[in-house]
């Protein structure tokens, strides 16, 4: 199932490779910190499958508001990953949280379970080097957003000397 969103994902971006590796290294961190955390079955199917998808609004987001910003991709997004799940007979539970994360990931306060909470830390491993964040937001990250042992040792490990 996972691989095949996957390759939905990569269709669905295209020749955007920057949008493409984005969404793999957000799944790759997200994958880790579950395996690590021992979250698995359907809870590690909706982190993983919100990873894959958490950005797929960005198109229209740029499409329509000719912005990228947080809260478009919010709303643009949940309808696209409900699409694409559907059509892979993802069941309406999973489909609904999936959408919900999607809908969200850039409103933290909102974190209400472990699965948001992987996909935030997995997103923000990404953008810190992506966006070439300095140590001192760095270190702001950690300290308001970072809840999961491994989440926190790897961001340690990658950018704290």
């Amino acid at each position: 199932m996972i691989h095949t969103i996957l390759f939905d994902m990569i269709r669905y971006f295209r020749d955007d490779a920057k949008r493409i590796n984005h969404a793999m290294k957000v799944y790759s961190f997200a994958h880790t910190i579950c395996c690590s955390e021992n979250i698995h079955g359907i809870k590690q199917d909706i982190i993983e499958l919100s990873a894959i998808l958490h950005d797929i609004g960005i198109k229209e987001a740029e499409k329509k508001y000719h912005s990228t910003a947080g809260n478009y991709q919010e709303i643009e997004g949940p309808p696209i990953a409900r699409q694409i799940l559907t059509m892979r007979g993802i069941s309406p539970e999973v489909i609904d949280r999936v959408c919900y994360l999607i809908g969200n990931h850039h409103s933290y306060a909102k974190i209400d379970d472990s699965d948001f909470q992987i996909l935030v830390e997995a997103d923000f491993l990404v953008n810190i080097f992506e966006d070439d964040m300095s140590v001192k937001s760095i270190e702001s990250i950690y300290k308001k957003y970072f809840q999961t042992s491994s989440g926190k040792e790897i961001l340690t490990t990658m950018y704290f000397k």
